[in-house]
């Protein structure tokens, strides 16, 4: 196999503009408080931040087929990276809180069209013979960079100012761009756009946007106890069910639901949107859980949560040459990979406070191998009964579905956190009274200890029932962790018997079977 200077700069190219969509995904997060204290705004208004790039991601992610077909897959991946890089200028130049939340969005439109468009490209460029080597480099790249995004803001944040989290995409950007116009190809299969359906169009961007408010701010807004969040989802519940009913009965449908009608496709598509369930929320809990109660750095959290993400880089190209030969059917390695998920969570509900970077290394590795097994097979099995050309479309659906999945997932898990933290803190508090022994004892160590270090009595009591108030509080958070791991964990073990649903189900692998695994790789 021997690859050519033009294969190479291709595959560079596609892998940086990927990258910079997946670090930005993660990399703000760690620099909201610098954001909040520099623009003057409140935690509420800065989660706008984070809310709006969701939003105006899911949209294109969902429209990325039909904007590759209409304005053909080169240009239309070239006119991504330059909107994401224009508009990251145009964040890290920003006045205020509104203004930077208006140029995420527009951001965010710019990042929805990178990833399937950059697989797209790989799959045009590469013959089937060398495609699994680009799978490889790519999946390591796609894997990568939501783990770094966290290190490298950290960095940033310690080192430099905020702004520059979004500068450092310019020269990836402009670069990206030069190499997109000389290097990258259009499909030699000219690809069919049905005129715009503006109707379809209007529902779909109603319809994911306040369902995303609702997901991400229900819980701060307390749920239905606050009328725009009930009146968002009233608008979601309605817009949804007009777009499902407007893209079934049109010639020409914008997003493709009637690929839904295939069985393996749409148990496929079910079985990713319980996956983003649970696998994005493990990895929203990992860093608060390190960062809030273990005293880990934002680049020590990154730097632990990279060796799980280079085993699933690993596993992919591994499990994808595996497959290949058809020793078994791919649901088997899905089915380990959930088991292995299931002691990825029961290792990780065996921790306490005392632990370190070491105790989180092997759980993180076998998440690592356990998200390589469950990806992959069943994405392939979805998209193995496809017509060729329906395959980015299954893709993009099945990817919104999943980030539909992971965001509900986070709602669902913040909730959990908040609730289950009240209760375990609740009970512990009932213990812990001034007529008990132990907690007098314990109050009198902390005072005495506050005392000698030059405090008054009273000031040393008063201090000690902080300490005493707050570890309680760390206690209730981190027995909340506990219960969310365990149960997570037992939800994905029930879910390995659900897998005979694909049963008797041949992928059609002498056709796609490439093309498929490196699909999966998103």
């Amino acid at each position: 196999m021997k690859w050519t200077a033009d294969k190479i700069i291709v595959i560079f190219t596609v892998v940086s503009a990927a990258l910079l969509q997946l670090i930005d995904t993660s990399i703000v997060n760690v620099a909201l408080n610098n954001i909040m204290g520099n623009l003057g705004a409140s935690f509420d208004d800065a989660g706008w931040i984070i809310t709006g790039y969701a939003i105006s991601n899911v949209i294109m992610i969902t429209l990325s087929g039909w904007m590759s077909a209409r304005f053909g897959r080169k240009y239309y991946f070239a006119a991504s990276v330059i909107v994401f890089t224009v508009f990251s200028v145009f964040c890290g130049l920003s006045t205020n809180i509104w203004e930077l939340v208006v140029f995420r969005v527009l951001q965010g439109i710019g990042g929805g069209g990178l990833l399937s468009t950059a697989q797209a490209i790989l799959i045009e460029t590469f013959p089937k013979e060398e495609l699994g080597l680009a799978n490889a480099i790519y999946g390591m790249g796609v894997i990568i960079g939501p783990a770094i995004g966290p290190t490298l803001g950290g960095y940033i944040v310690d080192n430099a100012s905020w702004q520059w989290i979004f500068y450092i995409n310019i020269p990836f950007g402009i670069l990206a761009t030069i190499l997109t116009l000389l290097y990258v190809n259009e499909p030699k299969e000219k690809m069919h756009a049905a005129k715009m359906d503006w109707l379809a169009f209007a529902m779909l961007i109603i319809a994911i946007s306040t369902l995303q408010i609702v997901l991400e701010k229900g819980q701060s807004e307390d749920w239905f106890e606050t009328n725009y969040i009930t009146w968002c989802t009233v608008a979601a519940s309605i817009t949804a069910i007009v777009f499902v009913w407007r893209e079934l009965v049109v010639k020409d449908p914008i997003v493709n639901l009637r690929l839904f009608n295939n069985r393996s496709f749409s148990t496929g598509t079910l079985f990713n949107f319980v996956l983003g369930f649970g696998l994005y929320g493990t990895t929203l809990v990992i860093p608060i859980m390190c960062q809030g109660l273990l005293g880990f750095t934002a680049m020590q959290t990154g730097l632990l949560m990279l060796p799980g993400s280079l085993a699933t880089a690993f596993m992919m190209p591994v499990i994808g040459s595996i497959m290949k030969k058809n020793y078994v059917h791919p649901a088997v390695y899905a089915g380990m990979g959930l088991i292995l998920f299931f002691l990825f969570s029961f290792l990780m509900g065996q921790l306490n406070t005392q632990a370190g970077s070491p105790d989180f290394f092997w759980p993180l590795i076998i998440r690592g191998f356990a998200m390589g097994l469950i990806f992959i097979p069943l994405t392939t099995i979805s998209l193995a009964n496809l017509a060729g050309k329906e395959i980015p479309q299954g893709t993009a659906l099945s990817n919104m579905v999943r980030q539909l999945g992971g965001s509900i997932g986070i709602a669902l898990i913040t909730t959990f956190i908040s609730r289950q933290t009240y209760m375990h803190y609740t009970y512990l508090s009932e213990n812990l009274t001034l007529t008990d022994p132990q907690t007098q004892q314990r109050l009198s160590m902390v005072t005495h200890g506050l005392m000698s270090k030059g405090l008054d009595e009273m000031s040393a009591t008063k201090a000690a029932e902080g300490i005493l108030a707050r570890q309680t509080s760390q206690q209730a958070s981190f027995l909340t962790y506990k219960d969310l791991f365990i149960y997570l964990g037992f939800f994905f073990l029930l879910l390995v018997p659900a897998l005979i649903l694909f049963r008797n189900k041949k992928q059609k692998s002498n056709v796609h079977e490439e093309e498929i695994v490196e699909w999966a790789m998103e």
